[in-house]
């Protein structure tokens, strides 16, 4: 366990935020880019997000079916934490917790789910399947592949998901958890049941991923329909053009499109899984409870926020837990509040 009296002396200005990309391999800003000390939510290190722009050269690394793309910070033989990204996003979600946490001594793992970035199918007959239990298996086969027993998984949006279901179904792969927006486990059957109007209107993307319409819609325009997602989800977040365009490049893999139709429909009862899974799916749906550490993330301007603090899905957690509203922050909580998202790795780490 990191020794988190130190966590917040990790950044200074300028030269402290440069010797951090040394440790890690990512690019250094410029002193002018270096954070001022601040407050944060909860305490903790100090960074500016955008501070940083690049990991560096990604790894490589065959596993299960994949050819995995993903980024590596901090010393080889630290404990480790897997970073899980959502969509429509990529692994620069991560790009200024990756240095803070590769400071501290943790080996930070930061792979591109499959369709994203660098990731790639190593078979071109390999069905391009994105239910939730199949990306959820791709991180054990990424584990597996590093000789990484058992982690720390943090995430948002998919990742969250992900996350969830190895701690859920894998406790003894997953030592503590944080998950952004709770519980996120699907039902299919409950998902047949409305929301509130301004609830599915939040999720408009979902329904036009549904059409034939929406496949070409995604498939002509995938850059400018990720950006609007950006600005709905995180009303708060000024993000400039070289931020996002850093993401989108990861939306030109050659399956992105058929992994995002198929994640949204297979959600809806749409599109079909693979059976050989249907057996961890039941489980799934059932709601299994995570007793590992957890804690978990809200951002007070995420649009899919449920109301009530993480009243909501408390109950899915019978471990040690804590709840954080991360006030003016949207829906991308890593790349909004970087520093909030480390120290909440590291606090739970020290549960």
């Amino acid at each position: 366990m990191i020794d988190r009296r130190t966590f917040g002396k990790v950044f200074g200005a300028g030269a402290a935020a440069a010797s951090l990309a040394g440790l890690s391999g990512l690019a250094a800003p410029s002193a002018s880019a270096a954070a001022p000390n601040r407050p944060q939510p909860g305490g903790g290190p100090t960074v500016t997000p955008g501070t940083y722009t690049s990991f560096g050269a990604l790894k490589q690394v065959h596993a299960g079916v994949l050819s995995i793309g993903y980024a590596e910070a901090g010393p080889a033989d630290g404990p480790p934490v897997i970073l899980l990204h959502g969509w429509p996003y990529d692994i620069h979600s991560f790009v200024d917790v990756a240095p803070l946490l590769a400071a501290q001594g943790y080996r930070v793992i930061v792979p591109h789910l499959r369709g994203h970035g660098t990731t790639r199918f190593r078979s071109p007959k390999t069905f391009r399947n994105a239910q939730q239990s199949v990306v959820a298996l791709d991180v054990i086969a990424l584990m597996n592949a590093l000789r990484i027993e058992k982690a720390v998984l943090a995430g948002y949006d998919w990742g969250s998901r992900t996350a969830d279901i190895i701690a859920a179904v894998w406790p003894e792969r997953c030592k503590a958890l944080v998950s952004v927006t709770g519980y996120l486990i699907t039902n299919r059957e409950s998902n047949k049941m409305p929301l509130p109007p301004k609830a599915e209107w939040a999720w408009w993307y979902q329904y036009y991923f549904a059409t034939e319409r929406g496949r070409l819609g995604l498939e002509e325009n995938r850059h400018d329909l990720a950006r609007l997602v950006w600005e709905f989800n995180s009303p708060t977040w000024d993000f400039d053009d070289a931020t996002f365009n850093r993401t989108a490049a990861s939306f030109d893999n050659p399956d992105y499109v058929a992994i995002v139709l198929h994640n949204y429909r297979w959600r809806l009862g749409l599109a079909e899984g693979d059976p050989r899974y249907d057996r961890l799916e039941r489980r799934l749906a059932a709601g299994p409870v995570i007793g590992v550490p957890t804690i978990t993330l809200d951002g007070e301007a995420d649009p899919f926020t449920p109301a009530g603090d993480g009243a909501l899905y408390r109950g899915k957690f019978s471990g040690k837990y804590a709840h954080r509203t991360l006030k003016g922050i949207g829906h991308n909580v890593p790349q909004e509040a970087p520093e909030a998202f480390a120290e909440a790795v590291v606090d739970v780490d020290g549960f």
